[in-house]
């Protein structure tokens, strides 16, 4: 079974703080685990995560960017959607579309749609107007 985690577990698993919360979190993944479930994340969560960590721990997109790939590339959670397959993309903290962009971008492509949008550096992406 898949037991999709919430940003503020997600949260307490980067950060680490309140310990409590964060030992609940680590002790919840582990009895996933022992039951051979998965945890999974949703790329809202991811986006949510990544925004939090900016905000409110002063973390720069560089440290952001690499815990939210560090957490998926352990195994023990999973992204759901594309936000896997955006972190794994070469120079995301200065990329032009940005990382959030380009998981909202890749959303489209992967439900085959195209994007309509106003932000001239997506232009370079595939299937995208600029309008």
């Amino acid at each position: 079974m898949n037991v999709g985690l919430d940003t503020s577990v997600v949260m307490r698993l980067l950060i680490g703080k309140p310990p409590e919360q964060t030992d609940s979190a680590v002790a919840f993944l582990d009895q996933l685990r022992r039951r051979g479930d998965r945890a999974v994340v949703s790329d809202l969560v991811i986006s949510e995560a990544y925004f939090a960590l900016q905000f409110h721990f002063k973390v720069t997109k560089t440290e952001a960017l690499s815990a939210l790939a560090s957490m998926l590339s352990t195994g023990e959670i999973s992204a759901t959607e594309q936000a896997g397959k955006v972190l794994k993309q070469p120079g995301l903290a200065t990329a032009k579309p940005g990382f959030v962009d380009r998981l909202i971008h890749a959303s489209y492509t992967a439900s085959a749609c195209s994007m309509a949008t106003f932000e001239k550096s997506a232009g370079k992406l595939p299937k995208v107007t600029v309008l």
